[in-house]
């Protein structure tokens, strides 16, 4: 059977999923898994598309101490166990820079201007390249895509896309990027099938998960983003601050002596909803707790999407739909309620049974703004990606070789 490999890598896991190629280009998934708790508690754990477990494998922490270690044990899984043989492997790539506005087969000369972007993705990036190289090492002849989040937003216009800063530095691709491109672009093509009287018109996505950002969409395209040149800016994350004033980088390094290198350390593991809480980066734990600075942590958080509403509005003049989306976005009821009471002021109404509920719909029909949750889909998106640049005239003559 044809199919599509699609991998996510971490610092800590490598997920992965499987599609099977079925009649006029259709995708059907077959496998979910992910190889985490690498270099601490490295286990293996699949399921079929029926959520029936396929393996749950621990290993020793010296077995698997890097991503391209869990790639090599992963992929002897699914070659040996799960007979998968792959016609192409779609990457998600954090960082395309200005250079790639679109999915891309990669070679090394590709490899080569992605790793200029590790400074701008330092959580993401490099491990997003690991399994890449090692694919290209051992399988050259192997298609692989790299799907970057920063693509969906390239339809910013210029006013959106510039800081102001003298042009040459835009020129050399310091510029606001914007992130999470690959679930905004499935959140897009899944609304004129599930709302088609909204999708075209002026709608706010609220990806909100670990990672947390917010999108304005008009005609179904990127025209704001409350990320920017790194996946530091916008809203609160679990260790990352979200907006903040470059001065207080400036005092870091001048006044707490911090190097460069300390400062990109703190500022991506340190901060955000960790380091206002001191208690947890996990929403469902400070959601649940009655410490002070967890409130607190939990305030903000809601705080800043309302603050990040406001903008993307008003970049949109106006506003006719907003859509929940992500981890906390498609499961925490309290957090929906918390943001749609910010949001009041919009006419956004909630229905707090169908909140209760996690239904498509939860705002109330006398609501001035509807409110929808949609479960966000990365890895569909790759895999179709992937799929697309196949059949555009890049024919595999290796169709039965296996990724180990």
């Amino acid at each position: 059977m044809d199919s599509i490999l699609v991998i996510n890598a971490g610092s800590s896991s490598v997920k992965f999923q499987v599609f099977a190629v079925e009649g006029e280009g259709r995708l059907r998934r077959l496998i979910k898994g992910q190889m985490d708790g690498i270099g601490s508690r490295p286990r293996l754990r699949a399921s079929g598309a029926d959520g029936d477990p396929m393996a749950d494998r621990a290993y020793p922490i010296e077995a698997i101490p890097d991503v391209p270690a869990a790639m090599e044990v992963a992929g002897e899984w699914l070659r040996n166990e799960a007979r998968v043989t792959p016609l192409a492997v779609g990457h998600r790539v954090v960082h395309g820079g200005p250079d790639y506005e679109r999915p891309v087969l990669i070679d090394h000369g590709v490899v080569a201007k992605l790793e200029r972007f590790i400074s701008l993705a330092p959580l993401h990036q490099p491990h997003n390249l690991a399994p890449i190289r090692s694919i290209l090492t051992n399988f050259p002849t192997l298609p692989q895509v790299a799907c970057f989040d920063t693509a969906f937003h390239r339809t910013h216009g210029p006013l959106a896309d510039h800081y102001a800063i003298p042009y040459q530095l835009h020129a050399e691709g310091v510029r606001r990027y914007g992130f999470h491109g690959l679930s905004y672009e499935y959140i897009s093509k899944t609304l004129p099938q599930i709302a088609p009287e909204i999708a075209k018109k002026r709608v706010i996505v609220a990806h909100l998960g670990s990672g947390a950002s917010m999108c304005a969409m008009k005609g179904g395209s990127s025209v704001e983003s409350t990320m920017g040149f790194t996946a530091l800016d916008g809203l609160p994350m679990g260790t990352r601050p979200g907006q903040l004033d470059p001065g207080v980088v400036l005092y870091l390094m001048s006044e707490k002596g911090m190097s460069a290198a300390k400062v990109q350390d703190f500022l991506y593991r340190d901060c955000g909803l960790k380091g206002l809480s001191g208690v947890s980066n996990d929403m469902r734990e400070l959601d649940a707790s009655t410490d002070p600075r967890a409130r607190l942590a939990v305030d903000y958080f809601v705080y800043r999407i309302g603050l990040a509403a406001g903008m993307l509005a008003a970049a949109l003049q106006g506003l006719d739909a907003f859509v929940f989306t992500a981890g906390i976005g498609e499961n925490s009821v309290n957090i929906r309620a918390r943001v749609t009471e910010q949001l009041a002021w919009l006419g956004v109404a909630l229905d707090a049974v169908e909140n209760e509920r996690h239904s498509r719909l939860i705002s109330r029909q006398n609501s001035l703004i509807p409110v929808y949750v949609v479960p966000t889909d990365e890895e569909l998106m790759i895999a179709q990606h992937t799929l697309a640049l196949l059949m555009n005239g890049h024919s595999p003559s290796h169709r039965h070789e296996r990724v180990s």
